[in-house]
């Protein structure tokens, strides 16, 4: 995602004035919702330090590339955005091109071995360090090529960024990675153990959320529900919903990433009793058959999930679940697949996501036998979300009649008095949509309004906007 500086214009405008400009830079951000706070964190280090953002790289002294590690299609889109850069760099139409994220952290040196023009790298871990790089860059002063620290105790601030999403939704991240070790994923290997971002700091950012005009709050880390155990010996994230809660100027508060561990009764009853914690929780489960879950070292089985899905539905009215799935994992038999897909039939996860095993060559998983070719992963992927889709036309065909809030996030091109909008039911980016058709009240993005479901169209649902905006 190339950030244009147009869309950043009236983003925080609460940070501090920068010093003289000292340069332009253009960015291109890839990768998950962590990676996106990542790369506002560094937007506003630069910004204080006297950087300015334009759209163009061509016209830039400068792009920073903060790319994503985590599965080969996300490698593959972030060598193509490097690539792209380098051949400006050697059309001229660039000075430099700096690679930050998971995937510098991820390959480190071989990177550089690989594509030797890339003037300067940072680990995930380097980003406080982006203005220096930038300033040797500027400054012609190549006497370090790359920045990789050790991953901190706590997780690293991230105030005073520089939002790139839409000004009335932003993402915060209460923790740094993860300590699950899942053998399909390599997320430990690029962003360390899990590290609490103490809650202090997590209240003084929302509050400044908050103040800049953010209206929904999506919490996002490696694994939410281990928040606080390492910092404070036992999970705290019941707390911290408590005090999130009571932050003047927030209306939506959005749950993603629990780990179906350390999900108690005291942490349902907070999120059903709190008026701005929205009734979604985002769960990857990543399979139901017990064999694949002990081979994915999952640390659950499931009874156990079955458990806790009907747990959380009793303690929390209207609860939209999501989860994500994996199909073809090695040695994934076929009625080892059914199970899942009955798994998916009887619970009814009004959102899910299914995605082929990804073959990761510094993961466990990569050592065992029995991989599956990607025809058999595909036309697993297949029939789960087609069992899937039946759930959602049923769940939406059961919300047409339904008023419920949404959150107007842009108009419809050429088409006055049309929005596109989000449910509480709809995170962003990954969930559906709802089409808003105005009636006496005038909308504007980031207001909240009043709609009742006339009908859908797929997996988005068609309304009317009925109430005041607010």
């Amino acid at each position: 995602m190339l950030l244009p500086s147009a869309d950043l214009s009236t983003d925080f405008k609460k940070l501090p004035e920068s010093k003289d400009c000292k340069g332009s830079y253009s960015f291109i951000s890839l990768g998950c919702p962590k990676n996106t706070v990542d790369s506002e964190r560094m937007m506003g280090l630069l910004k204080l330090d006297g950087y300015e953002l334009i759209s163009d790289p061509e016209q830039s002294d400068f792009v920073v590339v903060n790319t994503c590690g985590f599965i080969e299609a996300a490698r593959q889109e972030s060598f193509g955005a490097i690539d792209e850069m380098l051949e400006l760099k050697k059309a001229g139409k660039t000075k430099g091109v700096i690679v930050t994220g998971c995937l510098a952290e991820r390959q480190k040196e071989q990177l550089l071995i690989d594509r030797p023009e890339i003037d300067s790298l940072v680990g995930v871990f380097g980003r406080e360090e982006i203005t220096k790089i930038a300033d040797r860059l500027v400054g012609d002063l190549a006497e370090q090529r790359n920045v990789f620290q050790p991953a901190p105790i706590r997780a690293l601030p991230d105030q005073d960024r520089l939002q790139i999403t839409p000004k009335h939704f932003a993402y915060l991240k209460i923790s740094e990675g993860c300590d699950r070790l899942c053998t399909f994923c390599a997320i430990p290997k690029m962003r360390g153990k899990h590290a609490t971002k103490p809650m202090e700091e997590v209240l003084a950012e929302a509050q400044q959320l908050a103040d800049n005009g953010v209206r929904e709050l999506v919490i996002v880390a490696q694994d939410t529900t281990y928040y606080g155990m390492d910092l404070y010996g036992e999970p705290r994230l019941a707390e911290l919903l408590t005090k999130l809660n009571e932050i003047k100027g927030l209306d939506w508060i959005r749950l993603m990433y629990f780990y179906p561990m350390y999900i108690d009764d005291a942490l349902l009853n907070v999120i059903a009793d709190s008026d701005k914690i929205l009734p979604y929780i985002d769960m990857p489960l990543q399979h139901a058959d017990d064999v694949m879950l002990k081979r994915m070292s999952r640390r659950v089985n499931q009874e156990q999930i079955d458990s806790q899905v009907t747990r959380m539905r009793e303690l929390i009215p209207d609860l939209v679940l999501r989860t994500t799935f994996i199909t073809g994992f090695p040695g994934e038999t076929e009625e080892q697949f059914q199970t899942l897909v009955e798994f998916t039939r009887r619970h009814k996860f009004e959102r899910m996501g299914v995605f082929t095993y990804s073959f990761e060559p510094d993961t466990p998983a990569a050592r065992m036998e029995g991989h599956l070719d990607d025809e058999t992963k595909n036309r697993r992927r297949e029939e789960l979300m087609a069992v899937q889709q039946e759930v959602m036309f049923e769940f939406n065909e059961g919300q047409i009649g339904k008023t419920i809030d949404v959150i107007i996030d842009q108009p419809v091109a050429e088409q006055p008095g049309a929005w596109i909008g989000r449910s509480a039911g709809d995170a962003p980016d990954v969930d559906a949509a709802v089409f808003v058709t105005q009636t006496e009240h005038e909308l504007s993005v980031g207001q909240i309004v009043a709609c009742e479901v006339v009908t859908f169209k797929d997996y988005d649902l068609v309304a009317v906007a009925v109430g005041q905006p607010r």
